[in-house]
């Protein structure tokens, strides 16, 4: 009985061990414009237990083709969490997505396709972390993505600081957090709960196995300056497509090939200049069109051309436009290329009609990327944060999100 006990405990220490990271796969070039959100106006796929979460992608090749998609339930740390299906699923999970349409009138057809869940085929039970896969008909991946659901048994409150760390005090944003859980029983807090924060919904910002510093009453209390800190980058660029034919503040030219083509206005580096503020959506884009009703399987997919000048903070780095447009996913088709008779960096991407987010990064040759280089640092920039709160109790099989909170930097304060 002993060693029966002994030979559990080492196989589940060696499956936590090994247990692999469930990463988002990002998707082939035929599949674009992925939107997965809540039913809030942030598009990012957080909603609480119950509640329905949205998911709607286009297929260009237009082949009617069939799709499936999966779930998977994760622990705090994105390791598959040991729960079976029936235990964190009402129903069956690889179904088809059967609400598919073709594009009607565009130049550019393709297949649209649309996903809800909870739906009649498949219930959530628990909170927590998942990953939602996507198959073709050949059950090979295609894309997954991650998604949040949340029950409201704390409070979170959160305060955005300047550093105090007179190196990066015009640079960096400190979040300070604040969790109450009078109304939920703690036995051991700084054991059973940790947090997460991401800022403006990018999952490789995330900080996490923050211990709270300390707790008054039923409070915990994270006040450190340096734990949980983030660079403030600067505001994104921007431009809208939604009129296919007409120039703006952001686009020099249009005109007519295949399809339509958007010349960006050349864009500058910023991290020398002073910081200004113009409103932007924190890297998000959102499909939109004034020429049909439904932006979802009317809009037109045009090619936009980016440009920036060349400059020795370059150097050999690869230079990439950067955005939720494609999950931030540094590409073939998202990197740009030198022209020798401009001297300018140049892409041209394929984009559904709508307003954009971008900014420029770059990649040196052991495949760090550097987010702000090209735009600059600056606390003054406005930065949404997401404070994530998980619960394990002795002998749970996985970790409960038992409440989410935000703060924002245009309030931030010394």
């Amino acid at each position: 009985m002993r060693l029966n006990i002994i030979f559990i405990a080492a196989l589940l220490f060696f499956h936590s061990l090994f247990a692999q990271i469930q990463e988002e796969v990002n998707a082939p070039s035929n599949i674009k414009s992925i939107v997965f959100k809540g039913n809030t106006d942030d598009q990012f796929p957080i909603v609480q237990i119950g509640d329905p979460i949205y998911l709607d992608f286009d297929d260009i090749t237009a082949s009617e083709q069939d799709f499936y998609y999966k779930i998977v339930h994760c622990n705090y740390d994105w390791t598959p969490s040991d729960l079976l299906k029936s235990q964190y699923l009402n129903g069956i999970d690889n179904q088809r997505i059967i609400d598919y349409q073709n594009s009607y009138n565009t130049l550019q057809p393709y297949s649209n396709y649309r996903l809800t869940i909870p739906n009649d085929n498949v219930k959530l039970k628990v909170s927590g972390n998942y990953i939602l896969e996507v198959y073709d008909s050949n059950y090979e991946l295609q894309f997954s993505r991650r998604f949040l659901v949340y029950q409201n048994l704390v409070t979170v409150a959160g305060t955005v600081k300047r550093s105090r760390d007179f190196n990066f005090i015009n640079e960096k944003q400190v979040v300070q957090i604040r969790i109450n859980y009078s109304d939920f029983q703690l036995v051991n807090p700084k054991k059973e709960v940790k947090v997460a924060v991401l800022q403006n919904y990018y999952w490789p910002s995330v900080i996490n196995d923050v211990a709270p510093q300390f707790t008054i009453g039923n409070e915990l209390v994270y006040k450190y300056d340096d734990e949980i800190s983030f660079f403030g980058g600067n505001e994104y660029l921007n431009f809208d497509t939604k009129d296919l034919r007409s120039p703006s503040a952001a686009i020099s030219s249009v005109n007519l090939t295949d399809l339509y083509n958007h010349y960006l206005f050349t864009d500058i580096f910023r991290y020398d200049r002073p910081y200004t503020y113009f409103p932007d959506i924190n890297g998000d884009f959102v499909v939109r069109t004034l020429q049909g009703d439904d932006s979802s399987r009317e809009a037109e997919y045009s090619y936009v051309h980016f440009s920036l000048p060349y400059k020795e903070e370059i150097g050999l780095n690869d230079v990439y436009v950067f955005g939720k447009f494609n999950n931030y996913n540094l590409t073939d088709e998202n990197k740009m290329t030198f022209n020798a008779e401009n001297g300018l960096m140049e892409a041209t991407i394929k984009m559904k009609q709508g307003f954009y987010n971008y900014k420029y990064v770059l990649k040196n040759s052991d495949n760090q990327i550097d987010l702000n280089k090209v735009s600059g640092n600056f606390h003054f920039t406005e930065n949404n944060y997401l404070i994530l709160v998980y619960y394990r109790n002795f002998g749970d099989l996985y970790d409960s999100l038992i409440g989410i909170g935000s703060a924002n930097s245009s309030d931030i304060s010394n």
